[in-house]
């Protein structure tokens, strides 16, 4: 084991962690499923509840696969795709910083998902226990590839954003 697989398992449990949070907000937080639909609704989401459910399904699943450092392309796949879809429909507009709404917050995510693509789990992981190995481009390219190309395909599916009100 080296200094590297541990800071791999600090970054997966905290990339993680955060993605089951916001699954488990989503979820159970705030509005609940109702809140969450009504908010994918507002961006243009159609099918908003069944949109809300994913997310929540999605952010779980790929946080604690994380975690576990198993499947770990596919698993940063999903929140690369994720971040997509938020910086796209919920930030972008707003500027950088989070502060302002801003996609700051995702962007980082995002990017820290696909570093997790390309470096791998390191040694403490599944994976690794497993003896899968997928890393480099190839592990980068899984986790980019795969989340843009879900974010597109949920986007050509369900965003239909309501034309701007005439002046």
């Amino acid at each position: 084991m080296h200094v590297t697989d541990v800071a791999l398992l600090l970054v997966r449990v905290v990339l993680g962690g955060t993605m089951i949070a916001h699954g488990v907000n989503h979820w159970i937080g705030g509005g609940k499923i109702a809140g969450t639909a009504g908010w994918f609704g507002g961006l243009g989401l159609r099918q908003p509840v069944l949109q809300a459910w994913l997310s929540v399904l999605t952010e779980i699943a790929a946080g604690a696969l994380l975690i576990l450092g198993l499947l770990t392309s596919f698993a940063a796949a999903a929140v690369i795709s994720v971040m997509l879809v938020a910086g796209l429909l919920a930030h972008r507009n707003n500027g950088f910083f989070v502060f302002k709404e801003g996609y700051e917050y995702v962007l980082v995510l995002g990017v820290v998902a696909l570093a997790l693509g390309i470096l791998g789990p390191g040694w403490l992981s599944v994976d690794h226990a497993a003896g899968i190995t997928v890393t480099g481009w190839t592990g980068g390219g899984i986790a980019l590839i795969l989340g843009v190309v879900a974010t597109g395909g949920l986007l050509a599916t369900f965003y239909r954003p309501q034309p701007a009100p005439a002046p």
